[in-house]
């Protein structure tokens, strides 16, 4: 099993960079739906990403249809303000199958017509949303990423960390 965040034509660089090292820090594969508003080699993402950017698992995909191709039928998890369904309330324990995130472009969010199809895949964050029109995109990935992770029992990922007092004289 094996978690995965996937950005829908992301076009601010920085978010997707911030996103990569949340990705490398906890061993999740980022996948990127072109096309992008930005190229894989910005200062902005690279900045973000730093130190990290080579250890992330990043996929490409032309377009949605060959990203859902890769998804399959493993669990698929619309994220949208627009969703009846909260984030909180879905069991992410299933160890047999891969957990895909799908994020909606900064500006415009998931096509209309493809959350529609698929109203049960829906997830959403609840929000104050009459004083903010959205959440920040990196920050929405990591509250998703670590509630699945948490009900996963942060598999393979340092729980405690033990310091050696002479290393912090």
């Amino acid at each position: 099993m094996t978690n995965h965040i996937a950005l829908f034509e992301p076009q601010i660089p920085a978010n997707t960079g911030n996103i990569a090292r949340t990705c490398a820090g906890t061993n999740t594969q980022l996948h990127l739906i072109e096309p992008l508003g930005f190229k894989t080699d910005d200062k902005y993402l690279k900045r973000a990403g730093l130190d990290y950017w080579e250890a992330v698992s990043i996929h490409y995909h032309a377009n949605l249809e060959e990203f859902l191709a890769v998804v399959g039928n493993d669990p698929l998890y619309l994220i949208s303000k627009f969703a009846e369904k909260v984030y909180s309330d879905v069991d992410f324990t299933d160890t047999e199958k891969n957990h895909y995130f799908l994020f909606g472009k900064e500006t415009t969010g998931l096509p209309e017509e493809f959350m529609r199809a698929n109203p049960e895949k829906c997830l959403r964050i609840p929000m104050d949303d009459t004083h903010v029109r959205s959440l920040n995109l990196s920050n929405t990935a990591n509250i998703l990423i670590y509630e699945a992770l948490r009900q996963q029992d942060f598999p393979q990922l340092e729980k405690v960390h033990t310091y050696d007092n002479d290393k912090l004289k």
